[in-house]
């Protein structure tokens, strides 16, 4: 459905006690405030924030009811009666205020401002005219009808351009008692200060006025007042704060504070005022625990917080005499239960429960049912558990319902029986709910859905043909599970729709030339199914239409990434609207059609052709022609020549150009680019020394992946004092010289790569203090020196994953900060929702990747899961005994110190780390037995104690007894069954020392490519083993590549939200 503002103002309107004109503008303003809902000479929005407008629904009414006299002229208000005479200090006061302003021919804030009127611009005095010259009838102005003084100024969305100061003419109306001053701009200057002279003011509203800066205190002199609006993006109110305006505006009944920053906890005086209705704090950035009381407020009826993710809230036991109606609590802190007594609100209209932060406990209760009134319901990404109840069919006033994204038991679709009751809904959202099975035909029931979203479930079968009966259908959501069949063709007839999504699913056949011709399609995913090309026109039934017409007009999101394409999309030929396409892991070769240029010249903003066999773009393009350009991918293909090259009008902030043939030096035009977030130029041939003005991008960089290339010289200093950067990666290159202290000023690098390069430098404790350091990867580099005790006890807190292999590090081993490294004692509590570590991109996220040696192999990890840990010190210069703190280690699942001088003996406490999955000692001296505890380990599934003066018989155990021979080789003093030797009794003689030869420790392994997962399942890794001095960079590139290719459904780069 696509709203009109108007027509909805004019359906609402019965909820007031009066209907007027200025009740009908009033209710159009609002809407268009919130929601920015269209007005009719533009066009319509397309219908997707639904849940916000029915939630708010009730505050707009109370709002246009409350303070309809705010847009009511004198004659609306006392229809049938004289106009009052004008007081003349009135009206020259407001003359004067209309003289201190430029009325701009159209509203600054145009397109997004609702039905600019300059009203100031109509008032003229004319002695000769009876209306102009009583400024009583002027537009936006209400008078006392006594005494002619000016009581009421509504001069919202009048084309106000300029400042007001404090001596303004305004502040002389002291008259006046409402003051709507919103939908202007103010020119970012400051509320001025002489509102304390209009005492007398009871409403006053300068919501997205362009105001800015701190709420001036004499705002809180007004006591009297009963609604106050400061809703916008630039306002603080911080000193005075908001404990200061509840202990002063005692009789407010409405609030709203909207996108004020605030920055400190809600107070608990705000449950004093007795009178308020509404109350809405969204975006504020209010923190700390929402007051309980709050929520028992004797006449609250409106209450919204949503977007303040530092606050937390706990539901209360509600009463049964709260007059409560709208409650949303969207992107905050939830936890607790949903208590049963949320059946009590018997007034309640709207409940939107969501937020990333949402942590309730146990299921939806039963009395629920009890909401009658319910009309949107919504209780999202919570994590719910058991079952929805069937009494949700008691529910018949919902025309929005969402529950998706919680932990219910896996269920029948078709089992919901109570769902086709629901006949008014207009929104249902049932994703990611766990349901399976096929499609009931008692969808067609409900006729009046204008949203359907079943994604991420288990649901299967075909599409059934009963969606023709829902003919207000406009987005039709079923992606990510696992239907099957064709694409039907009876979708060809609903053609009021303007979003199908259908990916991932098993899908067949080829895409339909068909869905080219619904005229109202805006969005259309088909993206990883088994389709197999565009149906030829030729054969189509609708051919003629298809050369006749405009393929879908309005198209401007397209996925058709691995539906087995070998050209591009012909229809999409001259498309001005495009603003993302998605064509990657297709079967494109040779070069870019020269025709792509032309689709949205200036509206794409995402282009996507990565997985593909694609050359290049044609030799006379110099720069890309997108002059809008955010999203750039063309990750794994056969680009060649220098990377290309973005419009100088482009605002890029994601640039991935990774596994192609790219030559030529770093291309120091991306130093240009300010917005850049995501850079990856990894696995090219580029070759030069890195730009100093790398380290200066942009503030906002938040990856930097220049691996696998063969950039040389120093590393750059990050100069960006606040940088963003999460993940630097500059592996497999010839760099040298020290790292950049400069790092040190990135605290939120989250990952750090450097190893295979010539960098020669002491440990760098100095990272110690990064507060999100999680992976810190310096190997094959020429590190040196001792690794001195940490600088503090919460060094390195947060990290989990360090390798320093093959360095030249000597002295003993790090003990020390083997009591720092908390992450790996403990599971991070961080990181329980999000699975990998990651970056966000415009359009998705980028997982970060890495290569370790694991089980005595390199091995390649798409993705790095948050859990996973992991030391290797290998390959070094350490002497001295493993210390038994290693055994504090309790998350560890792989460590790997061999090929060191280490001497002594295996620590028992090794066998309490029961999350080891790897475990490499071989290449040291150490003495004595292997400790039984070793056998305790149930994870293990690599040892190696090879080379070494070990003694006695090898332990026993479900997961020893898996080893091979080759894990204790080497070892004279061993014996057991496991190397054919047996022990000549329980207690065996240590036998003579004898010197092993350590020097093969860049020992030569052949090629492999492996699919390998291990233990408790926390990676999966591609095993890419080749000889340390092979240089054999091609053919790992083609390995990962191949790999790439493959994976499809879990593509390492960007996946779609």
């Amino acid at each position: 459905m696509l709203i009109n503002g108007q027509e909805w103002a004019t359906a609402l309107t019965f909820s007031c006690p009066e209907k007027s004109d200025g009740h009908q503008h009033a209710l159009e303003l609002l809407l268009y405030k919130t929601f920015l809902i269209r007005h009719p000479d533009q066009s319509p929005l397309p219908l997707h924030t639904a849940m916000e407008f029915i939630l708010y629904l009730p505050v707009l009414i109370h709002i246009v009811c409350l303070t309809s006299n705010f847009h009511l002229t004198a004659s609306d208000s006392f229809s049938g009666s004289i106009t009052p005479q004008c007081h003349g200090d009135d009206m020259s006061m407001l003359l004067e205020f209309q003289n201190s302003f430029t009325i701009a021919s159209s509203n600054p804030l145009a397109p997004s401002i609702p039905f600019p009127r300059p009203k100031v611009g109509s008032w003229k005095f004319d002695p000769d005219n009876q209306t102009s010259s009583n400024c009583c009838s002027w537009d936006g102005i209400e008078c006392d009808e006594g005494t002619g003084r000016v009581m009421a100024l509504d001069l919202s969305s009048s084309n106000l351009f300029g400042s007001i100061n404090s001596s303004s003419s305004l502040f002389r109306l002291v008259h006046l008692q409402r003051l709507n001053l919103a939908f202007n701009h103010f020119n970012h200057s400051r509320i001025p200060s002489g509102f304390q002279f209009l005492s007398g003011l009871t409403h006053l509203n300068l919501s997205q006025s362009f105001f800015s800066g701190q709420v001036p205190p004499d705002i809180f002199t007004l006591t009297g007042m009963i609604s106050l609006d400061f809703s916008g993006d630039l306002l603080e109110l911080r000193s005075p704060g908001l404990a200061s305006l509840a202990q002063n505006l005692t009789n407010l009944q409405f609030l709203n504070l909207d996108g004020v920053d605030i920055l400190s906890p809600v107070p608990e005086t705000l449950a004093r005022l007795s009178s308020l209705r509404s109350l809405s704090l969204s975006g504020c950035r209010v923190q700390g625990v929402f007051p309980e009381s709050i929520f028992q407020l004797p006449n609250l009826e409106n209450l919204m917080l949503n977007h303040n993710v530092n606050l937390t809230v706990h539901l209360p036991a509600f009463n049964s005499i709260s007059p409560l109606k709208t409650l949303g609590l969207l992107d905050t802190r939830l936890s607790g239960e949903l208590p049963n007594s949320i059946s009590n609100l018997k007034s309640l209209q709207g409940l939107e429960l969501d937020s990333d932060n949402c942590n309730l406990t146990g299921s939806l209760p039963d009395s629920i049912e009890n909401l009658r009134s319910l009309k949107s319901l919504i209780i999202r990404g919570c994590g719910l558990s058991g079952s929805i109840p069937s009494s949700f069919g008691s529910l018949t006033q919902l025309t929005y319902l969402d529950l998706s994204s919680n932990a219910f038991s896996l269920q029948n679709l078709s089992s919901l029986s109570w769902l086709w009751k629901l006949t008014n809904l207009q929104t249902l959202s049932l994703r990611e709910t766990s349901l399976q099975g096929e499609i009931p035909s008692s969808i067609g029931k409900l006729s009046q859905l204008e949203i359907l979203d079943l994604g991420d479930n288990r649901l299967s079968g075909l599409i059934p043909a009963q969606f023709l009966n829902l003919s207000q259908l406009e987005r039709l959501l079923l992606d990510n599970n696992e239907l099957s069949g064709h694409i039907p063709t009876w979708l060809s007839n609903m053609t009021q729709l303007t979003l199908i999504n259908l990916q991932f699913n098993r899908l067949r056949g080829p895409v339909p030339v068909w869905i080219t011709q619904l005229p109202n399609l805006t969005s259309l995913h088909l993206c990883f199914n088994q389709l197999n090309g565009i149906e030829d026109p030729d054969l189509s039934k609708n051919r003629s239409s298809t050369r006749d017409t405009v393929a879908l007009p309005k198209l401007s999101s397209l996925g058709l990434a691995s539906c087995n394409l070998r050209e591009f999309p012909i229809f999409l030929q001259n498309h001005p609207n495009l603003e993302l396409l998605d064509l990657n892991s297709n079967n494109f070769t040779e070069q870019v059609p020269l025709w792509m240029q032309n689709i949205g010249m200036h509206s794409l903003r995402s282009l996507n052709l990565s997985h593909n066999f694609l050359t290049g773009f044609d030799p006379s393009l110099k720069t890309l022609p997108w002059m809008n350009l955010q999203t750039f991918d063309i990750t794994s293909n056969r680009f060649t020549g220098p990377p290309p090259r973005p419009s100088r009008f482009a605002n890029l902030d994601t640039y991935l150009v990774p596994y192609n043939k790219l030559s030529g030096p770093f291309p120091r035009w991306i130093c240009n680019l300010t917005s850049l977030v995501t850079l990856d130029l990894s696995f090219n041939n580029l070759r030069s020394s890195l730009p100093e003005c790398l380290g200066n991008i942009s503030m906002s960089l938040s990856v930097l992946n220049l691996q696998r290339n063969r950039f040389s010289g120093n590393i750059p200093q990050m100069y960006a004092s606040g940088m963003q950067l999460k993940m630097i990666a500059l592996g497999h290159n010839q760099l040298q010289g020290q790292l950049p202290r400069s790092l040190a000023n990135c605290s939120m690098l989250e990952f750090i790569d450097l190893g295979n390069n010539k960098i020669s430098d002491t440990f760098p404790s100095w990272l110690e203090p990064l507060p999100q350091l999680k992976v810190l990867i310096l190997s094959h580099n020429k590190f040196h020196g001792v690794i001195s005790r940490p600088g503090s006890l919460s060094g390195f807190q947060r990290l989990r994953i360090i390798d320093l292999s093959y360095n030249m590090f000597t002295g003993m081993l790090p003990e020390g900060y083997f009591q720092t490294w908390t992450s790996m004692k403990v599971v991070d509590p961080a990181a329980e929702k999000v699975t990998y570590l990651q970056a966000r991109c415009r359009y998705g996220f980028y997982d970060f990747y890495m290569i370790l040696i694991n089980k005595g192999i390199h091995m390649y990890y798409p993705k790095v899961s948050q859990i996973f840990t992991a030391i290797d010190l290998s390959g070094n210069m350490f002497a001295g005994a493993i210390p038994n703190a290693i055994g504090d280690l309790q998350q560890l699942h792989l460590l790997n110190l061999s090929n060191n001088f280490l001497i002594g003996g295996i620590p028992s406490t090794i066998g309490g780390l029961s999350e080891l999955e790897s475990l490499d000692l071989s290449g040291n001296r150490l003495s004595g037995q292997i400790p039984w505890e070793l056998a305790e380990l149930n994870f293990l599934s690599f040892l190696n104690v090879s080379s070494n003066n070990l003694t006695g018989s090898i332990p026993r155990g479900p997961q020893f007894n898996t080893f091979t021979k080759s894990a204790f080789e080497g070892n004279p003093g061993l014996c057991g069954d496991i190397i054919y030797k047996k022990c000549s009794s329980p207690d065996v003689a240590e036998s003579p020392a004898v010197e092993q030869d350590n020097s093969s420790w860049f020992w030569e392994i052949d090629w492999k490519v492996v699919l390998l997962g291990y233990g408790s399942g926390v990676a999966i890794g591609l095993v890419i083993e080749n000889a340390f001095n092979s240089g054999k960079q091609a053919g790992l590139a083609a390995v990962i590549r191949r790999r790439l290719q493959n994976r499809q459904r879990q593509s390492r780069r960007i996946r779609r939200n």
